[in-house]
């Protein structure tokens, strides 16, 4: 049996470390296999390529350019580490994966979605999440979070206006896949926000395996 795929997006500052905790908690009460990941990076490759995306830099990054890294990182990413394991049967828990690119690499940076998704189509192929937790916090909430930060990164800094676009960005994908995409209200406290993952994942789990 193949394992399950789920990735965790939202915003800068949507409080992902702390769903992921919550997420490694109930798959070990479950006795379920499973590796934690993230995009970009999950390979020694792929996390160069994190480096060169995400750090601040005097050069301005062209657009085609952060779109191509990511998309590199992610064919590396797939290969060497998220396919095999499905494979194994393991469960693959990535914080952010393909709806990050068409939120901040699209929407936010107006980007060809007609690319996007035909990157998509070659890199990802079928092998899209099972299921995506959308963790969803206003704007000024995230960012009051990010600037208690140490080391804010090149995307982290950018405009609230672009932040806005990517909070609109994920609600829009979440609207195109409402099967796929479960929608947690971030800006909860810890213990509320952790209760809404439960809740997403003990159904997930319960849908499964009536398809087994």
């Amino acid at each position: 049996m193949t394992g399950k795929f789920i990735s965790l997006e939202g915003g800068e500052g949507s409080g992902k470390s702390t769903a992921i905790a919550c997420i490694k908690t109930w798959l070990e009460t479950e006795k379920i296999d499973y590796i934690m990941t993230r995009e970009p990076g999950g390979t020694v490759l792929a996390e160069e390529i994190r480096s060169l995306v995400l750090s601040s830099r005097d050069e301005e990054v062209d657009d085609m350019t952060e779109l191509l890294l990511m998309f590199a990182a992610r064919a590396q990413h797939m290969s060497q580490k998220i396919r095999p394991a499905l494979k194994q049967g393991v469960w693959v828990i990535s914080d952010r994966f393909i709806d990050s690119s068409f939120v901040y690499q699209g929407y936010a940076r107006g980007g060809d979605l007609d690319i996007l998704n035909r990157l998509t189509k070659w890199v990802v192929g079928t092998d899209k999440p099972d299921a995506t937790l959308l963790l969803d916090v206003p704007v000024s909430i995230g960012l009051q979070r990010v600037a208690l930060r140490k080391n804010a990164d090149r995307l982290d800094k950018e405009s609230t206006i672009f932040h806005e676009k990517v909070r609109q960005g994920f609600l829009e994908q979440a609207a195109l896949e409402p099967s796929r995409i479960k929608i947690i209200d971030a800006s909860q406290s810890i213990d509320r926000v952790s209760a809404q993952i439960l809740v997403q994942l003990n159904t997930l789990k319960s849908a499964w395996q009536r398809n087994v």
